[in-house]
């Protein structure tokens, strides 16, 4: 076989390095967008569809479940087949996959679309950031990279406000259909300026000094069946009741399905796609504990506070799409110097301290009613909120980064980015079940009261938890990845993404 051509190293001032970025961030946005303003749509296609609180739940986990499991092996897959062939398949993928959402004509239709739209996002997701990473001359590497983590923040935020006004002006299905001109341009950019690589050693699997690499797919499966089946007996318990066959089976075969999957990791060592190896350093395993306990606060809350502001308070789509600006904002302004703040002192204060701040910013949320004022009783929440998650995500990311060896930081990051999606499907999984709510109970007003302030107490809980994580067994890493490249950009409005 053929050795590959090495990429061109690119720069940022000239055209083609401007392309490259602009296809890595306007795909990326494109995941992240799909991420956050589905639940502001919730409602209205809820009421479109008939759907009843399943079938949200399923809306919304059937995407990040694709998104978690898949993930580490979209990231492989381009290694091995070339970085922008596999990108460039994520996006028409993921562009195919929004249409039929767009066009679904019930609830089983959308849920199924958002599967395959998952399976796009875990090919686009690593692709958008590993393109950079191969293409770009080491001394613009890091300005691109933060560049794209910027500019992608900066989409994602505007993607609910934008989604908002779609949902009200016209339907909630073109924030599904928002994404065709988007991929247009990408494509676009991809072709014609996005250099091809991939790492030889994936590509080869024979010669001097090469080790023969495979394809984890086994493992990707385990860990996709793993999440289904425990989802799934969380969201059918309600419906069907502990004791019933199907929701006593679903639990088993995920639990089954976990154990196999750790079984087969250990025995395939470094060649796995999550090695078993990296857990022996505790602060890894701490961290990515703390990180599904504070995702699945974050998770559990975004979830019902977009339901709660229009069937509850009665906002409007674009209203409730903006209320969680501010926090948005924050994350954007703060996470540089968050991350500063964490390589001075470490990470176990602001570690500790944000999850505190971000659960004080839930329990006066909690008293949000109708008739609600933004600037009196949304806001001081959102804020409190906001400088929470910032205090968090750059020194979570740089510590997960510093606490294994260099040659495992791709999959380490990918873990921790499988890791906070796990935290927050497991959250809208097991949240309504928890706080009662089922069937068509997010359309009463009185149910639906309740189970909000029920799940905003639990998410206050969780983050209370996290706190502990890092104040006891938290502490400061051999090594400080760099601030400036995150495999976290924005927790609320931007999912952690892939590095590698």
């Amino acid at each position: 076989m053929t050795a590959p051509v090495p990429a061109p190293a690119l720069r940022m001032g000239t055209t083609a390095g401007r392309g490259t970025l602009l296809a890595a961030v306007l795909a990326s946005g494109m995941v992240f967008l799909d991420t956050t303003v589905v639940n502001v749509a919730l409602p209205r296609l809820g009421q479109d569809l008939g759907a009843n609180v399943a079938d949200l739940q399923w809306t919304v986990n059937g995407y990040l479940l694709m998104l978690a499991a898949f993930v580490l092996l979209g990231g492989s897959l381009g290694d091995r087949f070339g970085r922008r062939r596999v990108f460039l398949i994520g996006v028409l993928w993921f562009t195919a996959a929004s249409v039929l959402c767009g066009l679904s004509q019930g609830t089983g239709w959308l849920i199924a679309a958002r599967f395959l739209q998952g399976a796009g996002g875990a090919l686009l997701t690593p692709g958008s950031l590993s393109v950079l990473q191969s293409s770009f001359h080491p001394d613009d590497r890091g300005r691109a990279i933060g560049a794209w983590a910027g500019l992608s923040g900066v989409s994602t935020a505007l993607g609910p406000f934008i989604g908002g006004w779609l949902i009200d002006a016209l339907s909630w299905r073109w924030i599904f259909f928002l994404n065709l001109p988007i991929a247009v341009l990408v494509l676009l950019a991809a072709l014609r300026w996005v250099p091809e690589s991939r790492d030889e050693n994936a590509s080869r699997t024979h010669g001097p000094g090469r080790t023969r690499r495979r394809f984890d797919v086994a493992g990707a499966l385990l860990g996709a069946l793993a999440l289904a089946g425990v989802t799934y007996a969380l969201i059918d318990a309600p419906a069907r009741g502990f004791d019933s066959a199907p929701v006593l089976v679903a639990a088993l075969v995920g639990v089954l399905a976990a154990v196999a999957f750790v079984l087969l990791e250990r025995r395939r060592g470094d060649t796995a796609m999550l090695p078993t190896g990296l857990f022996g350093s505790r602060l890894f395993s701490v961290l990515n504990i703390f990180t599904v306990v504070v995702y699945a606060a974050l998770g559990g809350f975004t979830f019902f506070f977009a339901v709660y502001l229009q069937n509850v308070v009665e906002w409007s789509a674009f209203r409730t799409g903006i209320a969680l600006l501010p926090m948005t904002l924050l994350l954007l302004v703060g996470s540089a110097r968050a991350g500063a703040l964490s390589a001075r002192i470490g990470p176990r204060l602001p570690l500790a301290i944000g999850p505190v701040i971000a659960a004080a910013g839930l329990l006066l949320l909690r008293g949000v009613q109708p008739g609600a004022s933004y600037w009196r009783d949304v806001l001081p929440g959102v804020l409190l909120f906001g400088i929470g998650l910032t205090l968090v995500v750059a020194p979570l990311t740089a510590s997960v980064l510093a606490a294994v060896q260099d040659r495992f930081s791709g999959v380490a990051s990918g873990f921790n980015n499988a890791a906070s999606r796990a935290g927050g499907l497991l959250a809208v999984a097991a949240l309504p079940l928890l706080v009662g709510l089922s069937g068509g109970g997010y359309e009463q007003k009185a149910e639906l009261t309740n189970a909000f302030r029920g799940s905003l107490a639990w998410c206050a809980g969780l983050l209370l938890v996290g706190a502990v994580l890092a104040l006891v067994l938290v502490h400061r890493p051999p090594r400080e990845a760099p601030p400036s490249q995150p495999c976290h950009s924005m927790p609320a409005a931007t999912p952690p993404t892939h590095r590698r």
